[in-house]
């Protein structure tokens, strides 16, 4: 199974910026690792939380386009809220 997601680049960072992206369905993201810089992303939630509900999404290399260039990264962390279920925070590492 591959993993496919489309994603927009950050440009408001903080905590008031990400509160504001969750209210609106999308979860705030970071890809890092390799010999490129840091990127904050946003992605859509539910796309997402519907993915991760498959063991592979864990395991597999994902795809995640970010202004029309392919990232292919796996997952590193995944913070979710302690009540809701919901995904709070995502970190994708580079392959």
């Amino acid at each position: 199974m591959s993993f496919k997601f489309e994603a927009e680049v950050r440009s408001a960072q903080g905590k008031g910026a990400s509160r504001r992206l969750r209210h609106n369905g999308q979860v705030p993201a970071i890809i890092y690792g390799g010999n490129a810089e840091p990127v904050s992303i946003v992605l859509n939630h539910d796309n997402v939380n519907n993915a991760q509900i498959h063991d592979a999404f864990y395991s597999e290399v994902l795809t995640i386009v970010v202004a029309g260039k392919e990232e292919h990264v796996k997952v590193q962390a995944i913070q979710r809220h302690p009540t809701k279920p919901k995904l709070v925070h995502l970190d994708f590492k580079r392959v």
